[in-house]
């Protein structure tokens, strides 16, 4: 598949605010005029309403990007369990199809003028046999942009989260860091230097966030992205 308009957003690990990046980048895209597509293939640790998994991630791009395709194009999907794709999917005696996957990228792609693509943990995480999130992005044609926490061992995470992404042969646009925390280790003040040294591509870096202001950084991290 040819590389598409627009990016896979990946991670060094779990809860390292993918999600949180998605919806920024989206609002931003919209704000400049752009339809904005998106999708969370996947999405486990769903909550349960009536009895149903509720992909709240993925709820939560499509509002930020006014996306209207129905939920399960953008969400094919969604488990209940907390757990790694694979794992999740085989506990609800489900097989993960990339070729459904793919089908329902290609209609969110014709509708949009861009398309956000969230994965699900780290960017090795096995998406379903034979192929890890970091290899979907691959098969969706798609540019990354991998999420890394500002915290003491996010440089040994990235390096290695980078090398893997080499060793597919995807096209990383650039790391964005994040402060998920308001109180910081001491690592924090030293790590961007040290990453940035050590070769890597930072394009922004996430204030800790509360509220509904967007960051100044977030224009520059999409304008690297488009």
């Amino acid at each position: 598949m040819p590389e598409g308009r627009g990016v896979f957003i990946t991670a060094t690990d779990t809860s390292c605010g993918k999600t949180l990046l998605g919806v920024l980048l989206a609002r931003v895209f919209r704000e400049r005029g752009l339809k904005v597509g998106v999708m969370k293939p996947v999405e486990t640790g769903c909550l349960l309403e009536g009895g149903v998994p509720t992909p709240v991630d993925a709820l939560r791009l499509m509002e930020a990007s006014g996306f209207t395709a129905p939920l399960d194009v953008v969400n094919p999907y969604r488990f209940k369990e907390p757990l790694a794709p694979t794992v999740a999917a085989g506990l609800n005696g489900v097989r993960i199809e990339p070729e459904k996957i793919v089908a329902c990228f290609e209609s969110i792609q014709h509708l949009s003028d861009i398309t956000i693509v969230e994965g699900a943990g780290g960017i090795a995480v096995p998406l379903c046999e034979g192929l890890t999130m970091g290899g979907l992005a691959k098969m969706l044609g798609l540019s990354t942009v991998v999420v890394v926490p500002q915290r003491l061992g996010c440089i040994n995470h990235t390096v290695l989260t980078l090398r893997y992404a080499e060793s597919l042969g995807l096209c990383v646009k650039g790391v964005v860091l994040n402060h998920l925390e308001k109180e910081e280790d001491e690592s924090v003040p030293h790590n961007r230097r040290e990453l940035e040294r050590l070769g890597v591509k930072i394009i922004g870096e996430l204030p800790h966030i509360s509220g509904s202001t967007l960051p100044d950084e977030v224009y520059t991290i999409a304008t690297f992205l488009i």
